[in-house]
């Protein structure tokens, strides 16, 4: 006898949810249960938004940078991408040096407010 393949598996719990006022009951793929979960990002980290390599670093730690001050320059598919700080902060550690690689969503900078 075969299994039809929306038949509900024993070990699999169902998820109740809601739309427009009615209720349906699903099963959560194991693509969605092992997916990287979302987390509120830190104002205070500073990441890489593509790969590239660090050209130039304008900024040392312990700098108290304003706000549109450029911290670095990161080359990506030959162009200059300058990275500027998003609000006056100061700079708490970096973590690149110049001339070396990084891949997107690197930790680029850790940033602490101003006292």
């Amino acid at each position: 006898m075969k299994k039809n393949k929306l038949s509900i598996q024993e070990n699999q719990e169902l998820i109740d949810f809601a739309v427009t006022a009615r209720k349906y009951k699903t099963q959560l793929t194991k693509k969605f249960l092992n997916r990287k979960k979302w987390e509120n990002p830190s104002p205070f980290e500073i990441y890489s938004f593509i790969p590239g390599t660090v050209v130039d670093i304008f900024v040392n730690e312990g700098d108290i940078v304003e706000e549109e001050t450029p911290l670095m320059t990161l080359e990506a598919m030959k162009m200059q991408n300058k990275i500027e700080m998003p609000f006056t902060a100061k700079i708490k550690k970096i973590n690149v040096k110049k001339g070396e690689q990084i891949p997107k969503d690197f930790l680029i900078f850790e940033l602490e407010p101003v006292e």
